[in-house]
């Protein structure tokens, strides 16, 4: 998808107010509706505007679209652009950050950022006794956690307004108990954490959405966790008993004889806790010792005049 510059759309500068943002597209709003307008791009800009504004006259839309940009994410308007993962961690949402409108009105680069389907924003009640918004917020937790359960410390972005109309972040402070067992994707809700009511309305709650942090060893499927393990190729070749990390500690897994790369051994059991708790897929990587030395190189003719091996006899050639 094309990235799109909100700011140059609307020809404000970054730090613009919030009156200033709603003054350009007043401007642009006029020049460019299609009943009125002889543009011949007068519709396609029209959209780009509308779209432009959504995102900028929100705080919540906008302090989100600003930080792409500061974290080096944001790309030149009209260059490919993929968000990256958990762009959104952090944040903290009272459900205008996210759109329930027609996704058909929109971008691609707008609905992957606050479409629908990111999000499912809370409806609100009318009447005087109102129950207050419902927050929302991804938090990054780290894969041990789900082993152990935890307390942890979390700072969230709110946005807000100044005093001279421009928008800012405020920061909120949680301690948040992690339970043993939560999955990717799990929310955990912190009553009366949202905003407060209207009269003597009770609070809304916080919902706060749990994504593990990348890890340097183990990739996460549900509550199945799969670790390359690198192993020798004589290992391979003759079988050995070898350390292999998991999140639990170091255990001696047997490597059967005869190993190929890429086969998968399971540890049961042993990913995720829960009612059925994960398993553990090692997938073995065979590692060559490098060719550095003339010892190592001399061992290598040795295997290539000796050994009647050819790795493509599979392909017919």
């Amino acid at each position: 998808m094309e990235y799109k510059d909100y700011y140059e759309i609307m020809g404000v500068e970054r730090d613009a107010t919030q009156d200033e943002i709603k003054r350009a597209y007043r401007k642009l709003a006029r020049k460019y509706h299609p009943d009125v307008s002889k543009e011949a791009d007068a519709e396609q800009m029209f959209k780009q505007v509308g779209e432009a504004y959504e995102v900028l006259k929100d705080p919540e839309k906008r302090v989100a679209y600003d930080q792409l940009g500061k974290a080096g994410a944001a790309g030149t308007a009209g260059e490919g652009f993929t968000p990256p993962p958990n762009w959104d961690a952090g944040f903290e949402f009272s459900g205008g950050g996210f759109t329930e409108g027609d996704s058909a009105a929109y971008s691609d680069f707008f609905e992957s950022l606050f479409g629908q389907g990111a999000r499912q924003a809370q409806g609100q009640q009318r009447s005087y006794r109102m129950r207050g918004e419902d927050h929302h917020a991804k938090v990054l937790i780290d894969l041990e956690d789900a082993y152990s359960g935890a307390t942890r410390t979390i700072t969230l972005q709110a946005p807000e307004l100044d005093a001279r109309g421009h928008v800012a972040t405020r920061n909120r402070t949680l301690n948040v108990k992690i339970p043993k067992g939560i999955r990717q994707g799990q929310k955990i809700r912190l009553n009366g954490q949202g905003s407060p009511g209207t009269g003597d309305g009770p609070a809304g709650d916080l919902y706060l959405e749990m994504e593990f942090k990348e890890h340097p060893l183990y990739r996460v499927e549900e509550r199945d966790l799969y670790l390359d393990l690198p192993v020798a190729p004589w290992e391979a070749a003759l079988g050995a008993t070898v350390k292999t990390p998991t999140p639990s500690g170091v255990i001696d897994l047997k490597i059967p004889a005869g190993s190929a790369s890429g086969r998968k051994m399971r540890l049961k059991g042993r990913g995720i806790p829960g009612k059925e708790p994960g398993d553990i897929y090692v997938v073995l990587r065979i590692a060559l010792p490098a060719a550095d030395s003339d010892e190592a190189k001399a061992l290598y003719e040795k295997m290539k005049h000796e050994l009647p091996f050819n790795p493509r006899a599979g392909l017919g050639v």
